[in-house]
């Protein structure tokens, strides 16, 4: 909530009169007229910001501007730090409150943090009363916001993922491919004579990158020198097998791959398809 309305719920609370006078205005000089002029321009659009954007309904006006006046007095200092914990608390409660729902759940309506235990939570760290450190709240919070992004991307993406798995379970069973314990899947175009490279070589290749529909994602356009430690796992695995000179074309499960993480035009979940050709092993 913003100030306005607090100033508002804070007059009230406070038990404040509100007898007391506005300002008046006593223009006797050309800064007491600018003066004037100035806090008439700042009211540009107040009005429109009390009624939407700080949630006070129109029945309410005359209150928002009672709470006003009394906020525009000098206050004392413990006045001033009851308006700020007002103020703060209507912001936790709301603005806060609806922030870090989005931040755990994104778009899924269907789950929400427990309002009373988040601000049981955070007033008892404010009074020094909490049973964990924030340091520890901060860990559990990183974990279970990994374990819920990935039951909602599980979610979202279930067919595309049954449709790649489904894929490979055909795919297996073509003539020419061969399948490693991991899962990776491959076929021999060119079987070259070389030598092989090791998990660890830097290495000189061609390769074209596709998704099961057919979509190219990637193609190099000359030959490319990558470290087989800086590629997904399953090119590790692929290209320390080939020998130089070899064009293999590589059926690649998304668990060797980027699993569920987006990455650019290629969606969670997806088997990536590589036409992929070991030019040289750099020395």
């Amino acid at each position: 909530m913003k100030k306005t309305t607090l100033l508002m719920m804070f007059a009230a609370a406070t038990g404040l009169a509100s007898c007391n006078h506005a300002p008046q205005a006593n223009l006797k000089s050309d800064v007491d007229t600018l003066s004037y002029m100035v806090g008439v321009a700042n009211n540009q659009g107040l009005m429109e910001f009390v009624l939407n954007q700080g949630g006070v309904d129109s029945a309410h006006v005359a209150n928002f501007i009672k709470g006003l006046e009394q906020g525009l007095k000098e206050m004392e200092p413990k006045e001033k730090a009851y308006l700020l914990g007002l103020q703060l608390g209507q912001q936790v409660s709301g603005q806060m409150y609806e922030m870090n729902n989005r931040r755990m759940f994104g778009n899924d309506t269907t789950v929400s943090l427990s309002k009373e235990n988040y601000l049981a939570g955070f007033i008892a760290t404010a009074k020094k009363e909490g049973t964990v450190s924030i340091d520890s709240a901060n860990v559990y919070i990183r974990k279970h916001q990994a374990d819920i992004r990935e039951k909602a991307i599980e979610k979202e993406y279930a067919e595309y993922k049954k449709e790649n798995e489904e894929f490979l379970a055909q795919n297996k069973g073509k003539e020419g491919v061969q399948t490693t314990e991991s899962g990776l899947q491959y076929k021999v175009i060119t079987k070259g004579t070389g030598e092989m490279p090791a998990d660890t070589s830097n290495v000189k290749v061609m390769y074209k990158g596709t998704l099961i529909d057919g979509t190219e994602f990637d193609k190099s356009e000359k030959p490319i020198t990558l470290n087989l430690q800086r590629v997904i796992k399953g090119w590790t695995e692929a290209l320390s097998m080939m020998p130089v000179g070899s064009k293999w074309e590589l059926y690649i499960p998304q668990e060797l791959a980027y699993g569920s993480q987006q990455q650019r035009n290629i969606k969670p979940f997806s088997t990536l398809i590589f036409e992929v050709e070991l030019v040289e092993i750099e020395k």
